[in-house]
């Protein structure tokens, strides 16, 4: 499936044909991709278990990371102690989030738990220990019950001072309740690209976790989805999407969407998933924005260009200032087939620390 118009081809045109699953060759029914079963990795299921995906990282990044084991974190290869630390984590399968992010810049140490499964406290624990330098330990945490609980029990067993940002951009989900119950998303890198600038500078803990919960609650996203996502132990797409639909509002663990409707081409896509967000956001016509376009896994390069592209002609088209852009395959969700899109309120000194220098496997620029 595509968000480029029927029938159509080249860069502002499209095919319809489902993305690839599985070893590079033609499928059943000559199908050129993946059939659901298949993987590249070769026959045995722990050849693509988060602990070897762990150990090909640390094997490609080698003098930028250190993958630890028993339990398992990641942390800088060079680490810096006279610092704030900043730890985050969450599920495998959302790669490059966050282990992708630890280095100079952003996250001193990830936490990598099981396909779409929160890490455990004494992984959160000894990420914590390990990285400590004495300035305290500031803990970036997505809106998942099982991230909540445990990165809580872990800051209550950790010796060294301690703070917590709650990352909610997530505007599909929405109850009662408020903010308190949205997931968060692709925001999170935003967080934790801006509170990494500032700890890096050598801000003290009470200021970054400022910064991280102002960040926070300047970012709004919402996603789409044309397919599901198969995690591999159940071997079945989480939820089912008929040709021709596609699902607005859709989660990063393949959680069913706000609605689902018939598929249609970007301009229809943007103008849902941003009107969304600016109706979160509420925006002033000369405050500078940060538009992030993040891939679920499964979309092409050119596609999301061709969203950014079209989200970003609705945007000026209303007034309002992208300051900074981001496009790319950052908060993923296996194989899903889709995207989001993030919008970020930005200050001088917000962008400033989105503009400082960063240095991670998935994020390069300044440096």
């Amino acid at each position: 499936m595509s968000f480029l118009p029927r029938g159509a081809t080249g860069l502002s045109q499209g095919v319809r044909a489902r993305p690839s699953r599985g070893r590079f060759r033609a499928g059943r029914g000559g199908r050129k991709g993946l059939a659901p079963e298949d993987h590249l990795a070769g026959d045995s299921g722990a050849e693509r278990s988060p602990q070897a995906t762990r150990a090909r990282f640390g094997r490609a990044h080698r003098g930028l990371v250190v993958v630890h084991e028993k339990p398992a974190y990641v942390t800088r290869a060079s680490p810096k102690s006279a610092k704030v630390a900043l730890v985050s984590g969450g599920g495998s399968g959302h790669e490059p989030l966050h282990s992708g992010f630890v280095g100079y810049g952003m996250l001193d140490a990830a936490c990598p738990g099981q396909i779409f499964t929160s890490p455990t406290p004494d992984q959160i624990s000894a990420a914590a220990e390990a990285v400590d330098g004495g300035s305290g330990v500031l803990f970036i945490v997505k809106n998942y019950a099982g991230d909540v609980m445990n990165f809580e029990m872990a800051a209550e067993s950790f010796a060294g001072k301690s703070a917590s940002i709650l990352v909610q951009d997530d505007v599909a989900v929405e109850s009662a309740s408020g903010r308190s119950s949205r997931r968060g998303v692709a925001g999170t890198l935003v967080v934790e690209k801006i509170v990494g600038a500032a700890a890096e500078a050598g801000e003290d803990l009470a200021v970054c976790a400022a910064l991280g919960e102002r960040t926070a609650r300047a970012c709004a996203s919402m996603g789409a989805a044309l397919t599901s996502c198969t995690i591999p132990a159940a071997g079945k797409p989480t939820f089912e999407i008929g040709e021709g639909e596609m699902e607005l509002g859709v989660g990063i663990h393949g959680e069913a969407g706000r609605r689902r409707v018939p598929l249609a081409p970007a301009d229809i896509i943007a103008a849902e998933l941003t009107a969304a967000v600016l109706d979160d956001l509420q925006p002033r016509k000369d405050e500078p924005l940060l538009l992030l376009v993040n891939g679920f896994g499964g979309t092409p390069l050119l596609e999301l260009y061709l969203m950014y592209e079209t989200v970003s002609r609705r945007l000026e088209a209303d007034g309002l200032v992208i300051a900074r852009s981001l496009v790319g395959n950052y908060v993923t969700s296996l194989e899903m087939a889709g995207c989001s899109v993030t919008l970020a309120r930005l200050d001088d000194e917000l962008l400033r620390l989105w503009d400082a220098p960063v240095h991670t496997a998935a994020l390069h620029w300044g440096r």
